[in-house]
């Protein structure tokens, strides 16, 4: 969502920025990193707290901002439990919703969990869809959403992406990055690995694990595996991968710092939708280590290709891509940079209408 509120500061158009700090510390660099402070900053987060509880919470803070403040359209971007509930919470108090990253289906509402049917609810109760691409704009047809309400972008992590390439371009750094480039041997072939889907818990990250180790027998290759904090990924990463040679578990990263590694990378094995999207844009292949994705677009462009969590896909297909000099043939189907200014266009738009 940065890129839109920049592009909206840019055209002087007022607008608000809710957050509900789920992952404070993941929130607030990026926050930093873009320059932006949220005007409301719910801070929802509780050890443990299950996603009936998490619901009912974010209900009911943002009823009491809604009840207050007289919005023309609220935006709510993709999959999560944020989305769907403040998008619902809107609804209630009949104030218009648009939906960014709309219209990605898998058909699977247990995987991704709850994320499908989250976005499945979040694009009944929106009066308008910005989808990142012509397949995904299919779906919401095919489920009678009107042609009138659907508007193709492009998505908007492209956007971010190309904003913080850019920065780390012209010398951006952190301490971060600097501590990675002494930890890297970058005359080896990187693995970057991220994993965090709750599909996955218990025998899928061990199969993963069972893979990764599997591969670094390969003395060229170094794999880098940024470690999601939940106790359901950490504990069985490290259980199955602490003081690999080769292997080198980190803390999770701040946004410029991940993607700078990203860059460096020869393969990414990951269950991260965002990822799906962004490594064609650095020319990276991704494996996905999900039994189903809503990112169909990238596997049949093969930017990305669906492994699962079988240890034997995953290692015949990470070979395949590490033993050749892998070169994307498509441009990034999910976008070219340009989402955000298309949204606005259209936010800018239905302002004057209202006048």
């Amino acid at each position: 969502m940065a890129p839109i509120c920049l592009e909206l500061v840019k055209q002087n158009i007022p607008f608000k920025l809710c957050v509900t700090a789920q992952h404070r510390e993941m929130l607030d660099q990026v926050l930093n990193f873009f320059g932006l402070l949220p005007d409301y900053d719910l801070n929802i987060m509780k050890p443990n707290q299950s996603l009936n509880m998490l619901s009912s919470r974010i209900l009911s803070k943002m009823d009491g901002i809604f009840e207050t403040e007289p919005f023309d359209i609220v935006l709510v971007h993709g999959d999560t439990t944020t989305s769907s509930l403040v998008a619902l919470s809107a609804f209630h108090r009949n104030i218009k919703v648009a939906h960014v990253e709309a219209g990605l289906r898998t058909y699977d509402k247990q995987s991704p969990f709850p994320e499908e049917l989250n976005r499945q609810l979040t694009g009944r109760i929106s009066d308008y869809h910005f989808t990142p691409t012509i397949k995904a704009k299919e779906n919401l047809l095919s489920e009678k959403i009107n042609e009138s309400e659907i508007i193709v972008t492009g998505n908007t992590v492209i956007d971010a992406l190309l904003v913080a390439i850019q920065k780390i371009d012209e010398g951006y750094t952190n301490a971060t990055i600097e501590s990675l480039k002494n930890k890297i041997d970058l005359n080896k072939k990187l693995i970057l690995v991220t994993g965090h889907r709750r599909e996955s818990f218990g025998q899928g990250f061990e199969n993963l694990c069972k893979a990764l180790l599997e591969l670094v027998r390969e003395e060229d290759v170094q794999i880098v595996y940024p470690v999601h904090l939940n106790p359901n990924v950490k504990n069985v990463v490290y259980e199955k991968l602490s003081n690999i040679e080769n292997i080198l578990l980190i803390e999770p990263l701040d946004y410029p710092s991940f993607i700078w590694l990203m860059s460096k990378a020869t393969v990414i094995i990951s269950d991260s939708g965002g990822i799906q999207e962004e490594a064609p844009s650095l020319n990276i292949p991704v494996l996905v280590t999900r039994n189903t994705t809503e990112r169909d677009e990238g596997i049949k462009a093969k930017c990305s290709f669906l492994v699962g969590t079988n240890p034997k896909k995953i290692v015949e297909k990470a070979k395949e891509v590490l033993d050749s000099d892998f070169v994307m043939k498509v441009n990034n189907p999910y976008g070219n940079g340009n989402a955000a200014k298309r949204i606005v266009e259209f936010l800018r738009d239905f302002k004057y209408s209202k006048c």
